[in-house]
């Protein structure tokens, strides 16, 4: 279940704050009904920090370090957030449209009821990740490496695959799986016996198996 922003921990702490700039490092502050245009954030470091009702139009975070970090209905537009690290984060509501997050790195973080379109994860590191009733759309994990995450309620579709390296993931509460390519890379993915019958053109198509009756 996700939290409320009473829930937080440093909730009493938070200082509202009316804008982003370049400072190297931003603690216990309160971003709240922001709309960003073309930020320019580098190597940033955010540490106990709430989002809220935010737009994030292009821009770019690329290097920035977001640690115990909550976000509430917050809205990302081909945003660069390339190798970018996560740690002990909280997504709820938002949405991710055309986000480049190459190289990132995501530790113990969740995602309720988020809707991802066309993101960028090559390469990335998920670990202890869960997206809970999210919409993936077009999602590129191509050589990512993925320990530990899950997909309870959401719906994913155009996934590629291609290279990447899962261990433990969990895909058996996804309410359905549509895999764009390398769907070989499920190795390491524990589905369940209808979601392989769903998936069985696309492993037949991948091996090159003709499927045909007599």
């Amino acid at each position: 279940m996700s939290r409320e922003l009473a829930d937080l921990p440093f909730a009493r702490f938070l200082e509202v704050r009316d804008s982003l700039g370049e400072e190297g490092a931003y603690d216990c502050a309160h971003f709240d009904g922001l709309s960003l245009e073309d930020p320019q954030v580098r190597g940033v470091t955010f540490s106990e920090c709430a989002v809220t009702a935010s737009t994030v139009t292009g821009g770019m975070f690329r290097y920035s370090r977001f640690t115990d970090v909550w976000l509430r209905s917050t809205r990302w537009i081909r945003t660069d957030l390339s190798e970018t690290n996560w740690m002990d984060a909280e997504f709820v509501l938002a949405a991710l449209s055309g986000v480049e997050a190459f190289g990132s790195t995501l530790r113990r973080v969740s995602f309720h009821n988020c809707k991802f379109d066309s993101v960028n994860l090559r390469g990335a590191t998920l670990i202890d990740v869960s997206f809970v009733d999210c919409v993936l759309r077009d999602v590129d994990i191509m050589d990512a490496k993925l320990t530990g995450v899950t997909f309870p309620g959401s719906e994913i579709s155009g996934l590629n695959l291609r290279n990447a390296k899962l261990k433990n993931v969990d895909l058996r509460q996804a309410r359905s799986i549509g895999i764009a390519g390398g769907v070989e890379s499920l190795t390491g993915a524990t589905i369940t016996n209808l979601q392989l019958l769903e998936l069985a053109p696309v492993f037949a198509a991948a091996f090159g198996i003709v499927v045909e009756d007599l």
